[in-house]
Parts: C-alpha cells; structure tokens; sequence
C-alpha cells in the first residue's frame, strides 16, 4: 500500500480590493435618497424596471432611462437574518435582510430595520424608505403593522 505525500499548503497574506464605480449616469437615484426619495429606473424603450437602477437597460440594451420614484409599498418574498456577518460589517449588530415586491413589480434587497425576527415573514407587508446611515444616504425597509 503507497502512502499519499504530504500535502503542501501555502498560506496567502490578505488582500484588499478598492474599486472605483463609476456612477455619474446614476447620479439622480443618490440625489434622491439625499431629499428622502427612492427612486428605479425604466427602459423608454421596453419599459423594464430595475432595482437598483442600471444606466443601461438589462433586457433590450437601450442606454435611454427615465427615474421611477417607488411608492415604497412591498411585501417579502424572502428574508434572512444575518448572524455571521462579513469582516466588513462586523461593527454592526446582527441584521435582517429581506426580497420584497414592490407595488411597480420590482423586486428590491434592502435591510429590514426596527423588527422583532419573530414578526418577520414571508407575505409581511414593509415600506421601503430612504434613510441616512454612518456611510451616507441609503434605504431600508420597515415592518407594516396591521
């Protein structure tokens, strides 16, 4: 019987990525959150909505969008609550993300704050809003109470 030679690791020192975004074609979806609105964007073309906005459409390739304020009406289609979370959050306290429906068809990923985990299911109806956080303007969900 041959015994396997040794494995041979090598142990890589840590790398961080900067990347640089480019996002003048999506500066009126930062001006909105900045006054308090969320916004998508809508091919002139094909009329596909998409959240977060895209300066160019996904379906058709129109570069011609028009801005979308959403109503912020939703309801979960799925959610998670984050336990374990990436070494780039790890200053913040445990979260719930959550997919909602939106009333215009879009489907958007934002955290879900200020719910008990227990009263978080799926068919809850939230409201997407805008909101400042330590990095800048952002957005977020909350629970609509019946």
């Amino acid at each position: 019987m041959a015994l396997s030679p040794p494995v041979r690791r090598l142990k890589s020192r840590p790398v961080t990525f900067i990347f640089e975004i480019p996002t003048d074609r999506l500066t009126e979806f930062w001006n909105g959150l900045e006054k308090g609105k969320v916004y998508a964007s809508k091919c002139s073309k094909c009329g596909n909505i998409s959240f977060p906005p895209i300066a160019d459409c996904s379906r058709c390739l129109n570069s011609g969008l028009e801005w979308i304020e959403l109503q912020g009406d939703g309801e979960i289609e799925t959610f998670t609550h984050i336990v374990i979370r990436p070494a780039s959050f790890q200053s913040h306290p445990t979260y719930t993300v959550a997919v909602a429906k939106m009333k215009e068809g879009v489907k958007v990923l934002a955290w879900l704050v200020g719910a008990k985990l227990g009263n978080v299911k799926v068919g809850a109806k939230v409201k997407l809003a805008a909101r400042e956080s330590e990095e800048g303007p952002t957005y977020a969900f909350t629970l609509v109470e019946d």
